[in-house]
């Protein structure tokens, strides 16, 4: 069962219920169809400018001819405006015009003049409260979805009504506290037990002990032995006693009913030390599994804790300290060396290096400076620094982060909704023949009434299917939390479980398994000049522009240490180039199509040309007076990790494919020096959507792009990965996973995390079945007692609990 359970009033509907991209979202994917229908599609035949690169833009008019011609009128990436009609410039800050085939984003909904409350209620650490809560509220007037977290004991609420006054008092005759929690304010930690309540267990387990001790001594039928017992009942069994009498009332059959009847069934036939044993033990049981829990939740409530709750804030000429809550966009904002940083914000002064750690996953610290952007919740090293804040304490990188990973225990996984269907017929299953056997069993002589009824008793304990409901959310929420301090951000079990299920992964080309930045490869001199003057002429040129390939060139004449001349009178050439006079000389720099306007396409050039389309390399061509000087080869590189990446995923034996809006020639290349299985360029959206939709005849698919522009190819996946998310605003949310730092090595930690959770899910569900099947064949046979039972019971729970919390630990296959 999952650590959320939800209910909703059919009466009231809810629109745009929380639903990630890359998960079980069909009416998302459906709008994202739609919004593809009206989407234009770009022209085959126009000239490359370039490699596809992320920069901020100007008409460059650079190109490479790869069977499409783009002028280079925008900013950021070529190939993922032309593949997804959006424009998106990757400068200081980042803005985004999305087009119609923007990302469908479905917040959790509310519906129409309907309120949200958070309610801590302490006692409410496992599904057994949660179904009593549900079944007190579900007819209440006003109250519209219950949602139940009970590994941080709190329930969210959606209501229209004017005050809780009622939702309290329903809950405070279920025997538990409900305390209103700010919306954004941080869930207590777990209260243990008092000094009291220990006192009076201790006392309960001597006397049960005692009452045991006596039984063996004297017999069962002594008064002293029922004595003892019953003053163990009173001491310690009370609780578990009356919580039986509410789930009576409640008509509800949860493990305080069946423990009751077990205890009260027990006393009538004479098993008085049993009965005072079983309700200590239970007791005892119910003490562990909270503390269990509440280690589970540790992880969660550590890193709701990163953010400092104050700020450094300039006031006239000097500093207040202010709630970070309070601190306005814009803001300046002092850091000392080895604090946390309070918010968003881009360095106006200092130099400093940070542990991004707990946003990125990055172990190592970054150096940073004059406007360089920093996160909420990064600590800063060695320097003071100064910031001024871009965003708001509840709208940083690390509140979104806290945010999904809150959200995400809500996310029910597939193998949780199995087993509260099981769970569900299950437990009233085993009743009846618990019932069956109390009646059958002595009439056809197997087995005397007395022993046939203490037998159906053990079935009782045995029918609880704690261990089977707290596996499951115990073991997705310690995955989550370890995935979360690695740098990966999965939104809910679905799409963990959606990744150890993943045999073909797709990528975007740029920015995924390229860097997004187009380097020179190659100068190659075509009329007898040195490599150094030529890159020289180019870089004049190029000296005024901020268009990405002009900053491939100069950053090659930089790397070789040559010095670029003057340019004067350089003009832009619409969607071919450039041309300028450098040294007395009239110069053009730009597209092979430019180069056939001036009749400069001499055989030598076409040969060197066609060399560089087969290598999958873009051109740039010198000219001067109809005749081409050189031609520079640009292309953009491949990350560092990628084919160590694509090698590990083989290993894993996941299937790689490329979808590319560039030129498959482009595409073959890059495919060869990451190792990638299958390329395919000159894509569109619908051809990337159609080879998504191919594939997944065969199984199941990833796609991983920048979760911005590659969103309906991310929906349309049964599992989308957004690369580089903690720079984006829109990444976040865009799909099932986000990769916090821009390294794609993540994407093989997340596929062998989510498989070595599944292992452990599935390890436990059969650990909760098997010592079940056990206890309930030993208990059809007469060989099984009640403490018996309930130690098998405790121990299940315990053990599935402390398999479930290894995932909490570092990430590893």
């Amino acid at each position: 069962m999952s650590s959320f359970t939800r209910y909703r009033r059919a009466a009231v509907p809810h629109k745009g219920q929380r639903q990630a991209l890359g998960g079980d979202c069909c009416s998302a994917k459906a709008e994202v169809g739609l919004a593809l229908a009206g989407e234009s599609r770009s022209e085959h035949g126009h000239g490359h400018g370039h490699p596809s690169a992320r920069g901020s833009g100007c008409s460059h008019g650079h190109d490479h001819q790869h069977g499409h011609e783009h002028p280079h009128g925008r900013g950021g990436s070529q190939e993922r405006d032309r593949e997804s009609g959006h424009r998106h410039e990757h400068g200081a800050g980042c803005s985004h015009d999305h087009g119609d085939a923007a990302p469908v984003r479905a917040q959790l909904g509310r519906g129409p003049g309907t309120k949200q409350a958070r309610l801590q209620i302490q006692a409410m650490d496992c599904p057994t409260e949660a179904r009593l809560i549900e079944k007190a509220l579900v007819g209440m007037d006003g109250v519209v979805a219950l949602e139940f977290n009970f590994i941080e004991r709190v329930l969210l609420l959606q209501h229209d009504l004017p005050h809780l006054d009622g939702v309290k008092l329903a809950i405070a005759k279920l025997g538990m506290q409900a305390v209103e929690l700010d919306a954004a304010a941080p869930a207590q930690a777990p209260q243990g037990p008092g000094r009291r309540a220990n006192l009076l267990l201790l006392a309960s387990g001597l006397s049960a002990a005692a009452a045991e001790a006596a039984a063996w001594r004297l017999g069962d039928g002594q008064y002293a032995v029922a004595a003892l017992a019953l003053a163990s009942i009173l001491l310690g069994g009370i609780p578990t006693l009356k919580k039986g009498w509410i789930a009576l009332s409640s008509r509800t059959l949860n493990i305080h009913f069946l423990m009751s009847v077990a205890v009260i069934g027990a006393m009538l036939i004479g098993q008085w030390p049993e009965a005072a044993m079983v309700l200590f033990l239970f007791a005892i049981a119910e003490r562990l599994e909270a503390m269990s829990l509440a280690r589970a939740g540790e992880a969660v409530r550590a890193l709701m804790a990163l953010a400092p709750e104050t700020a450094w804030v300039a006031d006239g000429e000097g500093w207040r300290e202010t709630p970070a809550a309070e601190v306005a966009m814009g803001s300046r904002v002092r850091v000392r060396p080895g604090e946390r940083v309070p918010l968003d914000g881009r360095i106006v002064s200092g130099h400093s290096s940070f542990n991004e750690a707990p946003i990125t996953g990055e172990s190592l610290p970054v150096d940073k400076g004059p406007q360089d952007a920093v996160f909420a919740g990064s600590i800063n090293g060695g320097g003071v620094i100064e910031i001024a804040s871009t965003a708001a304490a509840s709208g940083s990188v690390l509140a979104r982060i806290i945010s999904t990973v809150r959200d995400a225990q809500a996310a029910k996984a597939p193998t949780q909704r199995f087993i509260d269907r099981f769970a569900a017929v299950y437990t009233p299953v085993v009743l009846a023949l618990a019932a069956l056997f109390a009646v059958i069993a002595p009439a056809s002589g197997l087995m005397p009434w007395h022993q046939a009824i203490y037998s159906a008793l053990v079935m009782l304990v045995i029918a609880c299917p704690c261990a089977l409901v707290i596996a499951t959310p115990v073991t997705v929420v310690s995955a989550l939390a370890s995935a979360t301090r690695h740098g990966l951000l999965v939104k809910g079990g679905a799409p963990l479980e959606m990744a150890a299920r993943i045999d073909t992964v797709c990528f975007d080309k740029t920015g995924t398994l390229t860097q997004g930045l187009p380097r020179v490869t190659r100068v190659l001199p075509l009329a007898g000049d040195s490599e150094d003057s030529v890159l020289a002429w180019a870089a004049a040129l190029d000296s005024h522009s901020t268009h990405p390939l002009a900053k491939a060139v100069l950053d090659e004449a930089a790397k070789r240490g040559v010095a670029v001349p003057a340019s004067e009178q350089v003009t832009e050439l619409a969607g071919r180039g450039v041309r300028g006079w450098v040294d007395g000389r009239e110069l053009l720099l730009g597209s092979r199509r430019l180069a056939a306007e001036r009749g400069a396409l001499s055989p030598r050039l076409e040969r060197t040309l066609q060399d560089l389309d087969a290598a999958g390399e873009g051109v740039l061509v010198l000219l001067e007076q109809g005749r081409a000087l050189a031609a520079l080869a640009v292309a953009d590189q491949a990350r560092p990790e990628a084919a160590a990446t694509v090698a590990r995923l083989t290993h894993l034996g996941v299937r790689t494919v490329m979808l590319s809006g560039d030129s498959p020639q482009v595409a073959a290349a890059v495919a060869r020096q990451t190792g990638v299985g299958a390329a395919h360029g000159g894509l569109l959206p619908q051809d990337k959507l159609s080879h998504i939709e191919q594939l997944q005849q065969r199984g199941k698919v990833a796609m991983v792009g920048d979760g911005v522009n590659d969103a309906p190819a991310l929906a349309r996946a049964d599992l989308g990965i957004a690369m580089g998310a903690a720079g984006s605003d829109s990444a976040l949310e865009t799909a099932g996973v986000a990769l916090m730092d821009d390294k794609l090595s993540r994407l093989a930690d997340l596929i062998a995390h989510a498989r070595r959770t599944a292992r452990v899910l599935k390890t436990n569900i059969a650990i909760a079945l098997a010592i079940k099947l056990v206890f309930f064949v030993l208990a059809l046979l007469g060989a099984a007692s009640l403490w018996m039972a309930v130690f098998a019971d405790v121990g299940s729970s315990l053990i599935v609990i402390a398999n479930g919390l290894r995932l909490a630990r570092a990430l590893r296959a």
